[in-house]
């Protein structure tokens, strides 16, 4: 069964007054979205409180010994406290605390006691009301640093439980009236030095390893000052006491969950307890799917196992991770002034609800793909945050001399394009995974297969997430979690090879050299903010509770083909794009892309623009499109002077106003970060395009012809909503266009005609804005029905079905008007195609023809209620016929 979470911590008894509370900053705290002191909600102390009965004896002071000590390690210890919302008892007397650490010391007494004193929580150098502990202090620690026996032979003596927590528990049974709560604490010393702190300094960082007083020293005095401390939730001995077990077993199953807890948050904070690079090859070449793929190889080529055992062994070598703590942590100084330097910040929300879901998980985290900045971005901002870097998953393109070493240790492990063709590849990477995911190391990887050239999330490719599926069914004991991730930027640094390969120009082939001329020029610009959002975590057992409810949580081996996997594995991926769109950031290029790219010189005037950028945030605060999308705070004027700062506007001046333009190859550029939140705006958009042809239309029109094409755009841009759900949003923005006078409700019987106004006013200007970010969808679902209906059913097979789409979409764009580069994107005429089989509209004959009948012409017929005359006439011109071959004369005689 998968793993739950073992401790009990108890929730607040239903109306139990909160303890009084005052915020007291603490130290370098960070909130999601900017850089801010955390504040602690710290209780009172106990001697402002009045005394439990026969309990009020005043509080003792610290002994001397702690109140000297603490003075002089007072310099070398900068604490930082988590949560942010400490935990208080529920118990009539706050002083009746013991806390839990991990390993006895007094490094970690002293640190214990000074964040107890900085939170204003009871100290841990003061004795419980009654000493029961019988040792003068408030804490306990489940192990201790033994040193090494004087006589070789000599073995410390076997312990199998805590002596304290036995006593404690003890005077429980002892006295019915006693509630302590035990609160554990995770303390960390050097989690996250400084860019001023030294390399050195990260010999001495948190690890696995229970180092001797001499190197626990060095590190206080090396990275004291950025020191870690993390409170758990109390749990209530009285609570542990009443469940009748014998005295021996409490004591053991307390001791088991509390160990369990310190291992998760360990593994949260610095990873998990890695073994060596040539161990986990040695697993992976140990496993029995990779011997059998070894001896399968070995006949293939009719040679030695051992032979076909070195080139196995050479695979692992090039995919394997060789993850260096000390390599993260120095890669941590050199990119904090390299951000700062081409970035004007970083800005992460939602980490926090990462953070919760986190523990006890294996975590995998899917981003979205939209620069190799990705990569180091993630990463770094995990780790300076306090979350262990993942295991990534990266293209062996990468793994270039001196680069690819680095990166290696930084997490990275690599793989080929295409598995096709070589088994014992297959086989070797898949049990490599398998291997991450049993050891609970986190991952990360981009289900998109590439960087995304155009700004849309591209469709999901399932391989990675069944290869973690099938790790998961394999050894079903830590449950799996999908964190999707948002990235959105302002500038793209591979801009420019973009524009190349969007023009035709083939993919520029990854370099040492070209990475080395590029790095000069990346550190004199400006690429302006980058957002981080976390998106709606996936649990994978309630999407196997929902897709495989027939799945026991046995253990299933490989050789078992579940018929439900494939479409597991199908769902699961639609649901991560779905779920990193959810997250999507509007940044202020967003918004001037969305603005100036609705018109054909692409240029505005500046009262124009400001009134375009006003509308699109008005749409997105009125139908919020999810609780994790955010909006850039700036005013219309000040992003229009952030776009003019980094380059993208241009400024044309005249007597009339100045005109806000940008130049053709910027509009290009512009068109990737208006794909970035299009999908934002599906449902303003479809009504807008609506009313591109027609001035009057019913609500009951407009929400009918909604629901017919919603499943195609729900299928390109994965919009979450239902049918019904999509209906109702439109009529929501329906109002909301009322309201703003973009349409007008005409006063007919039923109150259910909208109307725009004539002419060309500003209103119907603002209107065609909105809706040309759908327009050229539309056009393709045209062009995709003018091509079938033109070759008529039983003709066109559907890959060339999608080649002629592309080359009428490609003529149209020519002879119509410029189009976007996705216009003419052979991926979204398949993933249309694919919809129409999905609904049954076409469906493939014998020879894998595509047969339809008149309910596509029915579907047609909408469409003209959309698109104009003259643009369906010229599609329906352009829309070329499948060459058919002559028949053969017969030969002479």
């Amino acid at each position: 069964m998968p793993e739950q979470n073992p401790l009990p911590f108890p929730d607040p008894a239903p109306g139990t007054p909160a303890p009084s509370a005052a915020p007291v900053p603490a130290a370098q705290g960070t909130q999601d979205g900017a850089a801010a002191p955390v504040e602690h909600t710290v209780p009172e102390r106990a001697g402002s409180q009045p005394p439990a009965p026969g309990r009020g004896q005043p509080p003792a002071r610290r002994p001397w010994w702690a109140r000297l000590l603490g003075r002089l390690a007072d310099p070398w210890l900068d604490l930082k406290l988590e949560p942010a919302e400490l935990p208080v008892p529920d118990a009539d007397d706050r002083r009746l605390v013991c806390y839990v650490l991990e390993d006895y010391g007094l490094s970690n007494a002293l640190i214990l006691d000074k964040a107890c004193r900085q939170a204003g929580l009871p100290s841990p150098l003061v004795p419980l009301p009654g000493d029961p502990l019988g040792r003068k202090r408030a804490y306990l620690a489940l192990s201790r640093r033994n040193a090494a026996p004087l006589i070789p032979d000599q073995r410390p003596a076997a312990r199998t439980h805590s002596d304290s927590l036995a006593k404690l528990l003890q005077a429980h049974r002892a006295d019915p009236t006693l509630n302590v709560h035990l609160v554990p604490v995770s303390i960390f010393v050097g989690r996250a030095p400084d860019r001023a702190s030294g390399w050195f300094s990260v010999l001495f960082s948190e690890n696995w390893a229970l180092v001797g007083r001499f190197r626990r020293a060095l590190a206080i005095l090396l990275n004291g000052r950025d020191t870690l401390v993390r409170f758990a939730e109390p749990i209530s001995l009285r609570e542990s006491v009443a469940e009748g077990l014998e005295p021996e077993r409490t004591v053991r199953k307390l001791q088991r969950v509390l160990r369990a807890h310190f291992r998760r948050i360990r593994a949260a904070i610095i990873g998990p307890d890695l073994s060596t690079r040539r161990l986990l090859v040695d697993k992976v070449l140990a496993a029995d799917t990779v011997r059998e793929a070894i001896a399968d190889q070995a006949r293939r080529d009719s040679s030695k196992l051992a032979e076909a055992w070195k080139k196995a062994h050479a695979y692992a070598w090039e995919i394997a991770a060789d993850y260096s703590h000390p390599t993260v942590r120095s890669a941590s100084f050199v990119l904090t002034p390299v951000w700062n330097k081409i970035y004007r910040g970083v800005l992460v929300h939602h980490l926090d609800k990462l953070k919760e879901a986190a523990p006890g998980h294996e975590v995998v985290y899917v981003p979205c793909h939209r620069s190799h900045m990705d990569y180091l971005l993630l990463s770094y901002l995990l780790y300076e945050r306090g979350i262990v870097p993942p295991h990534i998953a990266a293209g062996i393109n990468l793994n270039l001399p001196v680069v690819g070493t680095i990166l290696r240790k930084g997490g990275a492990f690599f793989m080929r394009r295409s598995f096709r063709g070589n088994p014992l590849y297959s086989a070797v990477f898949t049990e490599y995974v398998a291997q991450l995911v049993s050891g609970g190391y986190s991952l990360e990887y981009f289900i998109e297969g590439g960087r995304s050239r155009t700004g849309r999330l591209l469709q999901p490719k399932g391989g990675m997430i069944a290869m973690t599926l099938r790790a998961y069914l394999r050894q079903p004991t830590r449950p799996v979690l999908f964190q999707p991730v948002y990235i959105g930027y302002e500038k793209l640094m591979e801009g420019n090879s973009y524009l190349d390969e969007l023009s035709g120009k083939p993919k520029e082939k990854e370099s040492i050299w070209s990475l080395l001329w590029g790095i000069p020029k990346v550190l004199r610009s400006n690429y302006g903010q980058v957002v981080v959002n976390f998106g709606e975590p996936i649990r994978l057992d309630e999407v196997l509770a929902q897709r495989a409810p027939d799945w026991d949580g046995r253990p299933v081996s490989e050789d078992e083909k579940p018929a439900w996997l494939a479409d597991t594995v199908d769902a699961l991926a639609q649901q991560i794009q779905i779920n990193v769109n959810g997250a999507a950031d509007v940044n202020p290029i967003n918004l001037l892309a969305l603005a100036l790219l609705s018109t054909p010189k692409h240029a505005m005037g500046e009262r124009d623009l400001l009134a375009q950028i006003a509308l699109s945030r008005t749409l997105l605060a009125e139908i919020p499109y999810s609780d994790r999308f955010t909006v850039t705070p700036h005013s219309p004027q000040e992003i229009i002077a952030h776009g003019e700062e980094i380059g993208v506007l241009e400024r044309v001046p005249h007597p009339l106003g100045d005109v806000l333009r940008v130049d053709g190859e910027n509009a290009v550029l512009l068109s990737y970060f208006r794909n970035n939140v299009v999908h934002l705006f599906t449902a303003s958009s479809w009504i807008a395009c609506c009313f591109q042809h027609n001035r009057r239309m019913s609500r009951r029109t407009l929400v009918r012809l909604g629901r017919t094409v919603y499943p195609f755009l729900q299928a390109e841009l994965f919009l979450p909503w239902s049918e019904d759900e999509f209906a109702e949003r439109v009529e929501r923005i329906a109002d909301v266009f009322v309201r703003e006078g973009l349409l007008q409700q005409a006063n007919d019987d039923d109150g259910g005609i909208l109307q725009r106004n004539q002419g060309q006013s500003d209103e119907v200007f603002r209107l065609r804005a909105i809706g040309h970010t759908l327009q050229q969808a539309f056009e393709r679902y045209y062009i995709a029905i003018s091509v079938l209906v033109k070759n008529g059913p039983g003709t066109l097979g559907a890959a060339e079905l999608e080649s002629l789409c592309q080359l009428a979409a490609q003529r149209l764009s020519l002879l119509y008007a410029p189009a976007a580069p996705e216009f003419f994107d052979k991926s979204l005429f398949r993933s249309f195609i694919q919809k129409l089989r999905e609904m049954k509209l076409v469906w493939p004959d014998q020879n894998s023809k595509l047969l339809f009948d008149e309910r596509l012409d029915v579907w047609a017929k909408d469409a003209k209620m959309i698109l104009g005359r003259e643009l369906r006439h010229t599609i329906e011109r352009v829309s070329p016929e499948a060459a058919r071959s002559e028949p053969a004369e017969a030969p002479a005689d």
